[in-house]
């Protein structure tokens, strides 16, 4: 299954469908000017909507704006990916003790599979950074291969293990992302109620090379936040547009990719709900979701519309996100298992989010909204 990088890479975006998000504001480019596609099924809704009435954007100032952006770094961004790295090395200690005397079942196996759930749900919530060191390389596919949509992880993990009994770390940094990261983890774990010394040895392996991958992003974002947020040239709202559309990227990107589709909502069903092997898909959208709420209940953030008078929107959007939160944990752990009434008000929820921050937050902060491949709100 070796492959270079560069092969490697070229193949598991194409896999993907090049489903990473696309939302990748251009700094120097006006906003576009075309109106925003409706769906037929929220037309009604567009009419009435915040997008037809003129927003001024408040005014906020270069040091406000430096301030705010250096907090994201330092107290959002740096602390999620630090987080998920500590993650990933705890399921490989853990494996590495446990390893010695595998097969491994019951409640050793239970140890590894909790850990395993709270490094899938760090790496959640670090998604909401769509731009940077995790995605400049496709990094991010090493970490996270989903949407899989074509079903690869499964065999191709099954097939490395087969093939590689004995996997070392650095023999696997020579396979496809198909066969790494979390949801790879995800299949060694939970696809059976044994772990063998070969899937042992691919646990220590892969969790090995995902803490490597995490802690590279972790450092590059500790030595060039100033580059990476635009903080040293807030007059043209770089550092804001990459933030505030790496956030709405994140509710879109769910709200497609980890409900919509694979659940069949509005069109045929396609790929799978997230740590769907697992069955802990509510624990990885809730995760998301948290990681939302934190960002835009921020006190820095609160602070910066409070000053302003622009209460309204922050209330608003706050109240939204309540209510998706309430609901998702009424569902069950697996949401495919929720009855279909609560899984539209689930996507619904997740509508109502995305208008809000696109259409009153954003042009309220003067922030351009950026292009998205599942724009469809």
């Amino acid at each position: 299954m070796k492959k270079t990088h560069a092969l490697a890479m070229a193949i598991s975006a194409l896999s993907a469908g090049l489903l990473v998000s696309c939302v990748k504001p251009n700094d120097n480019q006006a906003a576009n000017d075309k109106p925003q596609e409706v769906s037929k099924d929220n037309s009604a809704a567009a009419k009435t909507d915040t997008e037809a009435v003129k927003i001024t954007p408040i005014e906020i100032s270069a040091d406000t704006k430096t301030t705010y952006l250096n907090h994201v770094a330092d107290d959002l961004i740096i602390p999620a990916y630090a987080k998920s790295s500590q993650k990933s090395l705890k399921l490989h200690d853990l494996a590495k003790s446990y390893c010695g005397s595998a097969p491994i079942t019951g409640e050793k196996l239970d140890e590894l599979r909790a850990a395993w759930l709270e490094l899938a749900q760090a790496w959640s919530a670090a998604e909401m950074v769509n731009f940077g060191p995790a995605t400049d390389s496709m990094s991010n596919l090493y970490i996270n291969y989903y949407p899989d949509e074509r079903g690869l992880v499964h065999q191709g993990v099954a097939d490395l293990i087969r093939a590689n009994p004995n996997l070392t770390p650095d023999q696997l940094a020579d396979e496809s992302a198909v066969v790494q990261g979390v949801p790879g983890l995800e299949e060694a774990l939970f696809a059976n109620d044994t772990l063998d010394a070969g899937e042992c040895a691919y646990v220590i392996s892969a969790s090995a090379a995902l803490h490597q991958r995490l802690t590279a992003i972790e450092k590059n974002w500790q030595d060039n936040k100033t580059t990476l947020l635009a903080i040293d040239n807030v007059d043209n709202n770089q550092g804001l547009n990459k933030w505030f559309n790496s956030l709405l990227s994140m509710v879109e990107t769910m709200k497609s990719n980890a409900i919509d589709q694979p659940l069949g909502l509005s069109s045929k069903a396609k790929g799978h709900l997230p740590a769907a092997t697992a069955k802990q898909s509510r624990e990885i959208i809730s995760a998301k979701l948290a990681a939302l709420n934190q960002a835009f209940s921020d006190p820095v953030f609160t602070a910066m519309l409070g000053a302003n008078g622009e209460s309204e929107v922050d209330n608003k959007l706050s109240t939204a996100l309540a209510d998706t939160t309430t609901l998702l944990a009424q569902l069950p752990e697996d949401i495919g298992a929720a009855d279909k009434a609560n899984q539209q008000q689930l996507l619904e929820d997740l509508t109502t989010i995305t208008r809000v921050i696109k259409r009153e937050l954003m042009p309220t902060l003067g922030v351009r909204v950026g292009f998205n491949s599942t724009d469809g709100d």
